[in-house]
């Protein structure tokens, strides 16, 4: 149901209403006071307390962009993209199709004609494009051909689990370190997290001396 339609906002009044006759009708049957209620009623207000405490304690905690410049400085090698190959595949069952379909292609038939035409990988609808990958997500006999060809090179057959492949590479990008504001908020949360967990475990370890808090692991066993 759209809500912001007339029957939407009918249906909110209605509920809105519902609620509020069911608060009165348990109000005046005196349900506010049961054991049983009362008991949950604690339970939640210790739980809403507790969250509070730690929103509370946690919340001047802030991170300054030359934190995290500083740590991005320190830390390039965390922030490297790998090597890239974009690359275009034929996929068959047989080695001789693949051979057959070589034939055609140094006979002059374009890469993405023949993959629409023979390839058995959902990518042939796109010529047999598989865009950029990086290594450690092909197989590894599709990987290392992939990697080792020239820009524009096409491959032999490959055989892999998948059938038999003919590769022809597109592009090739080298390893790369990503910028700065392409990271920024990553390391930022990072950062944020980090100098929480450490005034979060700071402070209940002084809670921890203050109420005298000891354990006997001997019972855990």
């Amino acid at each position: 149901m759209q809500l912001n339609t007339f029957a939407g906002k009918q249906y909110l009044l209605n509920e809105m209403i519902t609620q509020q006759i069911l608060y009165l009708d348990a109000k005046e049957k005196g349900l506010d006071k049961d054991e049983a209620y009362l008991k949950e009623l604690k339970a939640l207000e210790e739980n809403l307390l507790k969250q509070y405490a730690v929103k509370k304690l946690l919340e001047d905690v802030k991170v300054d962009e030359e934190e995290v410049k500083e740590y991005y400085e320190k830390n390039h090698e965390q922030f490297v993209k790998g090597e890239s190959v974009k690359a275009k595949h034929i996929l068959v069952k047989e080695e001789a199709t693949a051979k057959d379909i070589l034939n055609e292609l140094e006979g002059g038939k374009s890469f993405e004609e023949a993959a629409k035409e023979y390839s058995q990988c959902p990518s042939k609808a796109n010529g047999g494009d598989l865009g950029y990958f990086n290594k450690g997500q092909m197989v590894p006999e599709f990987e290392k051909t992939a990697f080792e060809l020239e820009v524009g090179a096409i491959s032999e057959p490959v055989k892999t689990q998948f059938g038999y492949h003919i590769i022809k590479v597109e592009d090739k990008k080298d390893s790369t370190v990503m910028p700065f504001e392409q990271v920024q908020k990553q390391i930022e949360n990072y950062i944020l997290r980090s100098k929480q967990d450490e005034k979060y475990k700071t402070y209940t370890d002084q809670l921890r001396s203050k109420f005298n808090i000891k354990t006997n692991e001997e019972l855990l066993k």
